[in-house]
């Protein structure tokens, strides 16, 4: 190859190349980060202005917040409330903790659903898809937090539970019941960012909080992270859940279904054939079994 040619060449390699790092580059730039929420419990006043937020946007039954008594005892969310303030009542006095759906990273509901009506976006939050659910409420079951709630009562009964507001999010908007807190209790933003800010209210107050941030490793992490002064199961959270996602439970499984719907009929068929030939053999052969004398 002379001097020409060797320019010539690496010419149009580098043409080449070009698009292909356009595109990477491209690509990186669509790539979007997982969105949360980090809760610091040691700011929450008990105000439920979340709660009322939150049934106001997506059209569910508003609580009373000055009359309905309700942080007397701990509630649970439904079909009705996506989200739930309770009170605890800890080593440090009372504590109020606001309850929904954590939107796991790999969740145990996606995995479930058999037709992907329960999905997770390229965003973060968890969703539902009405139109592809067979009712089999096996996302009910799965969920380790209880969160989807299905409308028994209803004619055309839905599951029900936080989207954290995925359609304001599409617009550029925070979810409702971020957007309503007075005490900035609650913090809206991609994780990575989450886990900075959480970390350095840690560190820098160490005796204000305990040295865990829920949500950061619990079943593999999830999209609500939380910060209290006392440990959580003095708040309700559950702490006998692991670091590992649930899907991982069943991957053995779902790989051994293959082999064993496919493999297993292919065996035998492989060993029937085999044994049919053997036969043919010692007919063509002349063989033939011995007779058996009492």
């Amino acid at each position: 190859m002379d001097r020409r040619q060797f320019f010539a060449t690496t010419a149009t390699v580098g043409a080449a190349v070009l698009p292909i790092k356009k595109s990477r580059a491209a690509n990186a730039k669509e790539t979007k980060e997982f969105v949360g929420v980090l809760v610091d419990t040691t700011r929450c006043i008990g105000c439920r202005s979340c709660e009322v937020a939150c049934s106001e946007t997506n059209g569910n039954f508003v609580p009373d917040v000055r009359n309905d008594n309700a942080l007397a005892r701990v509630r649970d969310t439904s079909e009705k409330q996506y989200t739930v303030v309770n009170r605890f009542n800890t080593d440090k006095g009372e504590v109020f903790v606001k309850r929904q759906c954590m939107h796991c990273w790999q969740a145990a509901c996606v995995a479930m659903c058999l037709v992907n009506a329960m999905f997770k976006t390229k965003e973060g939050p968890v969703t539902w898809n009405g139109d592809k659910c067979l009712g089999c409420r096996f996302c009910m079951v799965a969920c380790p937090f209880d969160i989807p709630k299905a409308e028994y009562l209803s004619w055309n009964p839905r599951i029900m539970k936080c989207t954290m507001c995925y359609e304001r999010l599409q617009e550029g908007r925070k979810p409702a019941c971020v957007e309503a807190c007075p005490t900035d209790t609650l913090m809206f933003g991609q994780k990575r960012e989450l886990m900075e800010t959480a970390r350095h209210r840690v560190y820098s107050h160490p005796d204000k909080y305990v040295h865990q941030i829920y949500g950061e490793h619990e079943v593999g992490g999830t999209g609500w992270l939380y910060l209290s002064a006392v440990p959580f199961e003095q708040l309700g959270f559950r702490t006998d859940l692991g670091t590992t996602p649930y899907p991982e439970y069943t991957k053995q499984f779902l790989v051994a279904v293959p082999l064993i719907l496919f493999g297993v009929p292919a065996l035998l068929l492989g060993l029937s054939e085999l044994t049919d030939r053997k036969k043919q053999v010692r007919e063509d052969e002349g063989w033939s079994e011995p007779e058996v004398t009492e």
